[in-house]
């Protein structure tokens, strides 16, 4: 095979359609645009339009509040990440709460609690204080000869941080 040999695949390149060369050519006039209006020109954007009549989204019921402000945010640890760590020798001790985990630099920073998940990982005996856990992170953690220990909602909100005082 030479250099002035190659060649495409029959079928990989495609002559472009000449738009706007008289009406005999079958894309003239127009350009295949059809006739004038939004969709003819440039810069169409009406995905939720419809035609004037008011929106489907619009025409349907509000209901409710979301106050995002009083949302409470956990940070979620699985049990693999926490067996990891203590293989590596980042978490010392048989007790693991949020205080150890900030400190190892697992979790970045303290939110308004901590939840456990996962079902298998942990291999390790600890017990493990947080605000939440799932079924199966709590029986992984038993199965280990573990513990997990759940700390009551009003003990949650008093770990909160404080937001700045508005001026």
């Amino acid at each position: 095979m030479k250099l002035n040999q190659l060649r495409d695949n029959p079928g990989a390149r495609q002559t472009r359609i000449l738009v706007g060369r008289g009406i005999g050519s079958g894309k003239g006039k127009t350009a295949g645009r059809g006739v004038k209006g939004q969709k003819a020109r440039t810069g169409v954007a009406i995905k939720g339009f419809e035609g004037g009549q008011s929106p489907l989204l619009r025409r349907m019921p509000k209901r409710g509040f979301n106050n995002f402000e009083h949302a409470t945010h956990y940070t979620v640890v699985t049990l693999g990440i926490i067996q990891s760590a203590i293989d590596g020798k980042k978490l010392k001790g048989d007790k693991i709460d949020v205080a150890s985990l900030v400190e190892a630099g697992i979790v970045a920073r303290k939110q308004d609690g901590l939840k456990l998940v996962g079902k298998k990982g942990l291999k390790s005996k600890a017990t493990i204080v947080v605000s939440k856990a799932t079924k199966g992170a709590i029986e992984a953690v038993e199965k280990a000869g573990g513990k997990v220990e759940i700390l009551p909602a009003k003990v949650n909100k008093l770990l909160k941080p404080k937001k700045a005082a508005k001026k």
